[in-house]
This record gives structure tokens, C-alpha cells and sequence, in this order.
């Protein structure tokens, strides 16, 4: 029996139903927060590239998301930003499942402030490896892909244990889908954790504000190996079908604006399955910047860019809009 047999995990959580019936209108549930979690557990950075956009520690997430509960949020994802003061990078990623470390503890926090709170966690070696890869590399500084979907399978397991209701590779490994699905299927876990895969994501400039937020450029090289092209249409089709035969329970197309015709080309492969975006960061800057110099208001450019992503196809947003988007549907309600 295929991996992509077993459907539980697709409806273990009141939002993964809500995602596998919603239609595509706007709503809280469509939305999902993303958040950066800082090893220094007292923190809150604002990240530079990305006004209004913060680095938290664990200990300042309740001021953070109390307001945003009360406002309807009803998913998050979580990245991990350890500092170099607080955790040692090293060539596998050994600090990513540290049961200290960054993501674990928001996880055991996060799952008993809210307890109806969709958490997922993003999984990928690149915040860190001593080389901001995002697998296990050989000697030569190729991708060593059965080292590295082994690693992601073990760290997923751990994140599962702690928790999380979704994992989230983000890494771009061929048939890491499949490894974290049998590492779930093994712990006795795959019933209870969904797994949103970054299907295709594309090796885009859109990046570049996100790397600084989660401290997480390579030391050298860049991701053009392992990363989609950007003008590639086909690689992104096989990408998603293979991710959907491993037991992706939802997949993902990022960046968001530049690629709704491959929203729009996954929605009519896979039908059936749940397809989330990311409004990637240089997307958030992008408005908010484009709105600061009148080019529009920020809620109207917003609105049109996140409801662009549902018309094509898409039933999640993954957005640091969240916050205004929540605040702005609320108002209509009014």
C-alpha cells in the first residue's frame, strides 16, 4: 500500500478538515502566520527588510498571539533562528531537533496556550547547518540526498513528538516526502501529523528578506541546485505529482505572485489535494514599500494579491499579512 493511501492525517485537526472542504473565499482559515523563532528566549527583533515583521523568543509569543487568537488567527508555522551563542551549527543540522532549542519549546507552548491552534513546523537544515545548505552536503559541496532525507526524517519525528499538527519541508530534497512519511508511519505518528510539502518552490530573488529574518544564506554557493528554475513550467508539475504519490497530505507553490499559473496548472493535476502559497517575504516587501510611496493603499494591494492566489486555485496563504488581513475581514464583518 502507497504512502499516499492513508488519509488520516489529512483530517486530524479541525483546520486540516476545513482546508480539505473550504472553497476558495477568503476567510481566517484560509490563512496561515508565519513566525520566527529566536534561541534567545527573551527577544523580539524587528527584521529590517521586513517592517513590522519580528523575531520572537519563546517567552514573548503569548503578547504577540493573544490579540491575533482573539482576531481569529487560526494556523502558524514556525522557523527556527538559532544563534550562534546559543547553538552549535555543524554539518548535519544536529541542533535542529534540540529539545531546548528554539522550535520544540514553541511548540510545547504554543500547543498549551491555544489548544485549538493549528501548529507547523517548517523543516529544513539551512538555519542550522555550519554551511546554510539545506541537506547534508559531500565533499565536494554536492547534495548527499540519502544523508539528507534522513536527517528531515528525524527531525520531523521530533518535531511530531513534541507536538506540531504539520510538517513542513521546505528543503527541496528529492523524495524527502516519502522519508518523513515512513519515519511518521514508524513512531506510530503518521495518523496524527499532516505534511504540507514546498512542492515547488522556485529558486527566486524573492527570497532575499527572509534569508536575513531566519539568518539562514549558505555560507557559499547558492540553492540553484536543488531549487526549481524559475522559467520552468514542467519540473514544476513533476515536482508537485511525485510529492502527492510520497503521501503529501497538502502541497505548496513559492513564491506566490509570479507563479500563480503553476497555482493555477497544480490545482488542475491535483484536484483533490489542498494547494497553499507563500507570500514570500520580498512579496511583503514588495506592497509594503509600493504602499508607503502611495503607489496604492496597503489594504487594497493586499487584498488583490492574496485573493489572486485563491482565484487560481489555491486554499491557504501563507502570509505576514495575517496579522492586517485578520483585522481587515473582521472590519467587514461590522
Amino acid at each position: 500500500m502507497g504512502l499516499d493511501s492513508f488519509l488520516h492525517s489529512s483530517v486530524s485537526h479541525p483546520v486540516l478538515r476545513a482546508w480539505a472542504a473550504v472553497p476558495n473565499t477568503l476567510s481566517a482559515t484560509s490563512l496561515m502566520y508565519p513566525l520566527f523563532i529566536t534561541s534567545d528566549r527573551d527577544g523580539k527583533e524587528e527584521i529590517a527588510a521586513m517592517p513590522g515583521v519580528f523575531r520572537f523568543g519563546v517567552n514573548r509569543l503569548k503578547e504577540a498571539l493573544d490579540p491575533l487568537i482573539k482576531s481569529g488567527l487560526r494556523s502558524v508555522i514556525l522557523f527556527g533562528v538559532p544563534r550562534e551563542e546559543h547553538a552549535v551549527k555543524d554539518d548535519v543540522g544536529s541542533a535542529a531537533e534540540d529539545p531546548s532549542g528554539p522550535v520544540i519549546l514553541a511548540i510545547q507552548l504554543l500547543r498549551s496556550l491555544y489548544p485549538s491552534l493549528l501548529v507547523a513546523c517548517d523543516v529544513c537544515l539551512c538555519p542550522y547547518t555550519s554551511h546554510g545548505h539545506c541537506g547534508v552536503l559531500n565533499a565536494d559541496g554536492t547534495i548527499n540526498n540519502p544523508a539528507s532525507i534522513k536527517r528531515l526524517a528525524e527531525i520531523s519525528v521530533q518535531y511530531a513528538r513534541a507536538g506540531c499538527h504539520v510538517i513542513a519541508p521546505s528543503d527541496m530534497m528529492d523524495c524527502r516526502i516519502g522519508a518523513i512519511k515512513e519515519g511518521l508511519h514508524e513512531a506510530g505518528l503518521a495518523g496524527n501529523v499532516a505534511v504540507m510539502a514546498y512542492s515547488a518552490k522556485f529558486a527566486s530573488g524573492f527570497y532575499g528578506p527572509f534569508r536575513d529574518a531566519a539568518c539562514s544564506a549558505p555560507a557559499a554557493g547558492d540553492r540553484k541546485r536543488y531549487q526549481l528554475p524559475p522559467a520552468s513550467r514542467g519540473l514544476a508539475r513533476r515536482a508537485v505529482i511525485r510529492d502527492a504519490k510520497e503521501g503529501a497530505d497538502i502541497v505548496m507553490v513559492k513564491p506566490g505572485y509570479p507563479y500563480l499559473d503553476l497555482v493555477r496548472d497544480t490545482k488542475e493535476v491535483l484536484p483533490d489535494l489542498p494547494i497553499a502559497v507563500y507570500q514570500v517575504s520580498g512579496e511583503y516587501a514588495m506592497l509594503w514599500h509600493a504602499a508607503s510611496n502611495n503607489v496604492f493603499t496597503l489594504r487594497v494591494g493586499v487584498m488583490e494579491a492574496t485573493e489572486a492566489c485563491l482565484r487560481a486555485g489555491a486554499s491557504i496563504i501563507i502570509t505576514y499579512y495575517t496579522p492586517q488581513i485578520l483585522g481587515w475581514l473582521n472590519e467587514a464583518k461590522l
